[in-house]
Order: structure tokens, then sequence, then C-alpha cells
């Protein structure tokens, strides 16, 4: 027996319907807002990750899939999502001829790591990109989307967290100072804390270990080295989303840790997932572009991850209000059947039966446990007559229509 490999799953029946109404709300939701679908690669060139993502992250010095391929390329199964989408951009030279793009995507990631609830080594992903647009009103209705494909979900108990991280000039002092705050108490400190003291500080301050947590409590807060303009972009963005109608909480320890993120990051969390709280993140990653391809366009997006969004939907959004339709038949009437229910078909009606029809209460057996509120009854004598016995199975009321009439009466 060959079984599926640690940290993948197999999905099917209601993990599918979840996983196909979190795609179609997420459509519905960011059309709305003006984006497009992208569809990009799995498998990009492992360099793309290296230069984005950062080789100092544990993401790509542990967790990628990377492997050379019969042409002797390194390539990796994405991890993520944004980068591919703005390689995607850069290729197709849209900065030159349309720099501003809005687009949505979805699709399965790939990282090495301890499989957790919620979170798989192949994951899904839903994500959101906008390039060409600099502007703290732009973030803030980015955030409002992101808060409206949650809740169209039917997830509650969220909660917005937001912060600054200025620029890079900003950052520079703010991590020197964090660095030398970090010195005084690295012996008490986790490891994670250590390594990222030397690697990457910043993402120190979002450690989930709680001595680290109050090792952090009087760490400089990062606001304070934010210059004039960093600071009025960050009111900015606040004072849209009061407007907006969205609710946030300041939280200064919230970070990306990577140098082309700057200004606006935010989380949404749920408080039902305990310490793997965030279903929804995102931020502005204005150098990022710059750091591939030097270019100069400003962008923001955020990503979702399907599983934990599973986790918390509201799963009576799922039923479907169709009303089941179940056919009975016989043997002979069995080519009667075949083009009836095909005719049903080319009209857009699903309809149930049993490719091997017994007895007719065997069959109105299988119609009462699918809970058909039609069943459509092709004997002998329907045959002979061209029609079909409609019955409501709720009430047990029958009568004879033709083909044509009964099409009418199951699409209204």
């Amino acid at each position: 027996m060959i079984n599926v490999l640690k940290g993948m799953k197999d999905r099917y029946f209601d993990d599918v319907k979840k996983y196909d109404f979190i795609v179609d709300t997420a459509k519905k939701v960011f059309t709305k807002y003006g984006f497009e679908r992208i569809i990009t690669p799995i498998l990009e060139e492992t360099e793309l990750f290296r230069r984005s993502v950062g080789d100092e992250t544990d993401v790509v010095s542990k967790e990628m899939y990377d492997f050379k391929d019969k042409g002797e390329r390194n390539v990796t199964l994405r991890p993520e999502g944004t980068a591919g989408v703005v390689r995607a951009y850069l290729e197709a030279g849209l900065h030159k001829s349309d720099p501003v793009v809005k687009w949505f995507y979805n699709g399965p990631m790939y990282r090495y790591e301890a499989p957790q609830k919620g979170r798989y080594r192949e994951f899904h992903q839903i994500g959101a990109e906008i390039f060409g647009i600099r502007s703290p009103y732009l973030d803030a209705e980015v955030i409002k989307m992101g808060c409206e494909f949650l809740e169209k979900l039917g997830i509650t108990g969220l909660t917005v967290e937001l912060n600054s991280l200025g620029n890079l000039e900003s950052r520079k002092k703010y991590i020197d100072d964090l660095k030398e705050f970090m010195a005084q108490r690295l012996d008490k400190l986790s490891e994670d804390s250590k390594k990222r003291y030397e690697k990457n500080p910043l993402r120190a301050l979002d450690s989930k270990d709680k001595g680290d947590q109050e090792q952090f409590k009087d760490a400089p807060k990062l606001y304070d080295y934010l210059d004039e303009e960093s600071k009025k972009y960050f009111e900015d963005t606040k004072r849209y989303l009061e407007i907006l109608g969205v609710k946030y909480v300041e939280n200064p320890k919230l970070v990306r840790g990577l140098d082309y993120y700057s200004d606006t990051v935010f989380e949404i969390k749920s408080d039902k997932l305990g310490a793997q709280a965030t279903v929804l993140a995102g931020g502005r990653y204005d150098r990022l572009l710059e750091i591939l391809d030097n270019v100069k366009i400003p962008a923001i997006g955020f990503a979702a991850g399907m599983e934990r969004a599973a986790m918390l939907m509201d799963e009576s959004l799922l039923e479907q209000k169709e009303e089941k339709i179940y056919v009975v038949y016989f043997d002979e009437t069995k080519e009667y059947f075949i083009k009836t229910v095909e005719e049903l078909r080319k009209k857009g009606i699903k309809v149930n039966f049993d490719y091997n029809p017994k007895s007719f209460s065997a069959q109105m057996k299988k119609a009462n446990k699918i809970n058909a509120e039609y069943v459509l009854i092709l004997g002998e004598e329907e045959q002979k007559e061209n029609v079909v016995t409609l019955k409501r199975f709720s009430t047990g009321e029958q009568e004879k229509y033709n083909l044509k009439e009964v099409i009418e009466i199951l699409n209204k």
C-alpha cells in the first residue's frame, strides 16, 4: 500500500466543496475591486526565491523543495505566491507600458516544514497583488478587501493588526538600536532569536516564545524612528481605514523582516486558531521590483491560507439550495431513460439515478436517502405515451407531463 507523503493531503467531498467556495468567494470579492486572475507556474528558478524571499530566511535556507531538473537547472516548487507574480509582471514588461496592474491568484505552495494544525507541506494560498500605485488609501482599501473576503466566508472573531515599517533609512537606525537592546539580553533569548539577532533582528520581535515576549516588552518602538513622511503615510492609512469602517489595533511588533517591505504591514488574525492565529497577511513591498530587476515600481499585496480559512469558515454556506432530482427507470425503459437524461443535462439540470436499477421501492428508498425534491418516473406506460411522471417527493403529488413541460417546471 502506497500512502500519501507526510505533510500532503488528499482532498475530496466536503474539502473540495470548501475550496471551491473559497475560490469562488475570492473571485466575486476581488473582481469587484478591479482585480483579474493570474495563473503562474508551480515551478520556478530557485534564484527567484533566493533574491526575493532571502537566503537568510528559514523558507529559503531550510524549507524549500529545490532540486536540479534534467537540464541541470536549479528549480524550486514555489514556497509562496508573490515572487512568481512579480516575475510575471516584470517579464511581460508591464512596468514599461501599463504599470498599474491588479492581479489575484490561488494555488498550491510547498514548504518542507513540520506539519501543524491548518498547515501542511503542500498548502494552498489565495493572494492579491497591486503594482504601480503608492497610496495610503490603496493600502486601506486592500485591507478592507481582505476583511470583506474573510467575512463573506462567514469567518468571525477576526482582528486586524497594523504596523508601519517606514522606509529603509528609518529602519537602519532602528535595527542598530534593536541589536544593541538584544545584545544586552542575548543569554535570555531563545535559540531562534539568537540566530535572528545575527541575520534578521526584526523577525525576533515576532517570536512566539513566551520568554522572548517578556524580554521584548521594553524594546524600542519602530514608530519612534520613522521620518515625517513615513509617519504621515501611516497616519493617513489609519484615517482611511476608519473612513472605510475597518477596526484595527496597532501592533508595534508586527514585522516582515525583509528589506524590501516598507510602510504598511498587516495581519488579520482569528481568535479560534491558538498560536497560529494569522489567516491573512500582507504589506507594501515597494523595493522588491527594484531588487529583482532594478525597476522602481511600488506594490502591495496579501495572501491567505486556504486550509486555515477552510477550518474557520461557516460550513452552512456550503449547503446547496438546488432541489435534488432522482430518476426512476427499469431495464425495459433504459433507452427511453438515456434519451430523457441526455435532454435534461443539455438544459443544465442535474439528475441522480442508479446505474443498476432494482425494484421501484428500492429506487424510491434511494431517492429518499438523498432528500430528493422531485422523482421522475420512467416506466413502460410513460415510455409508450412519451411522457414523464413527475412526483413531488415531499407531498406525494404526481402528474404526467411531456418532457418540455418537465424541464420548464424543474428550471423554475
